[in-house]
């Protein structure tokens, strides 16, 4: 078959074949990370402070704080991770680049052991190394794949998981909060929240179960479980140093 074609008969097939693959982006991830944090700090929180037997106006006011300060704090540190995952890869790819001018050869063996992982005899990666070779931005771009596992960052990277995760922390925070801004005791605030948080918990879990590609149910469990463990000690906690 000419060249051509092949390449026309690959696009087809390519096209025809849809991937059942779920992959799991980096927005989902941090919303993940806000969403599950946001739920259980603050239920744990206004759980505590119930225990405490406080008013429901101040547990509020404490839970809205607590809610700024996490948002705000894990947003930060969203960022700086995202940041800090940019500047690694850069400090890299500069290696990389300076090493196939500087020590080719020594790169160019690097390639033939990385193919040979995959079964490719000598004869077979060959071909692929001396291709590599001949074109400095995929070769580069190969290595910093295959042998360091590192992928191009996105330059809004830092800015969009910050703003993700703080605003699904806040999502996540309110949920808890609800029952108090209507319910004036705190001991019956506590009981409608308990049982809204652990229905957004098994929600969410499940949720995020089905999206992450494993078992949902389970998940949903697991989450909930979380939650009311970390509740329920910040109670016992509340109410074993108040007595």
């Amino acid at each position: 078959m000419a060249e051509g074609g092949y390449i026309e008969k690959q696009k087809f097939l390519l096209q025809d074949h849809e991937e059942k693959h779920f992959m799991s982006s980096e927005i989902v991830r941090d919303i993940i990370l806000g969403v599950s944090d946001g739920l259980t700090v603050p239920f744990a929180l206004a759980a505590g402070l119930s225990g405490a037997n406080v008013t429901s106006s101040i547990i509020l006011i404490a839970g809205i704080a607590e809610v700024a300060a996490g948002a705000i704090s894990m947003g930060l540190g969203g960022y700086l991770a995202a940041k800090s995952e940019a500047e690694h890869y850069n400090r890299e790819l500069k290696r990389e680049e300076e090493e196939i001018i500087s020590v080719p050869d020594i790169e160019a063996a690097e390639c033939g052991e990385i193919l040979s992982q995959y079964g490719m005899e000598p004869h077979e990666y060959q071909p692929v190394v001396n291709a590599l070779r001949r074109n400095p931005q995929h070769w580069v771009d190969f290595m910093m794949k295959f042998e360091l596992g590192l992928e191009k960052p996105d330059p809004m990277r830092a800015l969009q998981s910050a703003l993700t995760i703080a605003i699904s922390y806040v999502v996540g925070g309110s949920v808890p909060l609800m029952p108090y801004m209507f319910i004036p005791i705190a001991t019956e605030a506590v009981v409608a929240s308990v049982v809204l948080t652990i229905l957004a918990l098994l929600i969410f879990g499940f949720a995020k179960g089905y999206f992450t590609g494993s078992q949902p149910f389970k998940s949903a469990l697991q989450t909930a479980c979380i939650g009311a463990i970390a509740s329920a000690a910040a109670y016992s906690f509340a109410k074993l140093f108040r007595a």
